[in-house]
């Protein structure tokens, strides 16, 4: 199927519902999929395109280094709906992966044979007794964590703030949460959206948070941070 014309409103419309869980036409970084894709494109989609707009804006930015991203460019109806690939383990294949670790577990035997002679028991023992505190010795990798939270400011008090929420929350970046938010009275009939979330610190930064957020200029002036904490 792919996106279909992109030069068309439907085709950026498509585009768009494509996007609203995705942070790329492909993968976890920026790659030679939304260099094609970008290019197919011949004017920025509009701002009620949230996440297409949130997607062009941030591929814009690595336009001046588009050739060194990673990935070979594919024919542009390869891209698209009918291009992804379920990526999710099926239930099947989860209760499979579930036994062979069981099997595994089982396969330890912590006090080996009573047939086997002494020596080659003692042996099997011991190699037995090391792989089991191996493999209970793994731990997970700790992650960084951090709370934000941040202020979003309109331009004035004519502002479409449930629009302006939408395209916030439109942003989706591998190590990135969005929590609650509320709307804060700053004067003269103007809100600003308060919103918090938790990034992975080694994933996203505040100076990414703003640069994304941003570029929706149609309905935000600034964004600010309001606190920091490290989980």
């Amino acid at each position: 199927m792919g996106f279909g014309d992109l030069k068309s409103a439907s085709g950026l419309k498509v585009l768009n519902d494509f996007l609203q869980e995705r942070s790329y036409i492909e993968g976890f970084v920026p790659s030679q999929a939304d260099v094609a894709v970008f290019d197919a494109i011949s004017t920025p989609p509009s701002a009620d395109l949230c996440h297409a707009l949130r997607w062009y804006n941030h591929i814009k930015s690595y336009h001046s280094q588009k050739n060194s991203l990673p990935g070979v460019k594919k024919p542009l109806g390869q891209y698209g709906p009918a291009a992804v690939a379920d990526t999710t383990p099926s239930s099947a294949a989860v209760s499979k992966k579930n036994e062979e670790e069981e099997e595994d577990d089982d396969d330890i035997d912590l006090f080996g044979s009573d047939e086997e002679d002494d020596s080659e028991a003692a042996r099997l023992k011991e190699e037995r007794l090391a792989e089991y505190a191996a493999k209970k010795a793994k731990k997970p990798t700790l992650i960084a964590k951090s709370s934000i939270l941040l202020d979003v400011k309109p331009w004035d008090d004519e502002t479409d703030m449930a629009k302006l929420e939408e395209c916030v929350r439109s942003i989706q970046i591998d190590g990135l949460l969005w929590g609650q938010s509320k709307l804060v009275p700053v004067g003269y009939g103007i809100k600003k959206l308060q919103i918090g979330c938790v990034v992975e610190d080694d994933k996203v930064g505040t100076d990414i948070l703003e640069e994304n957020i941003t570029a929706f200029e149609d309905f935000i002036q600034s964004m600010d941070v309001a606190a920091f904490n490290k989980i």
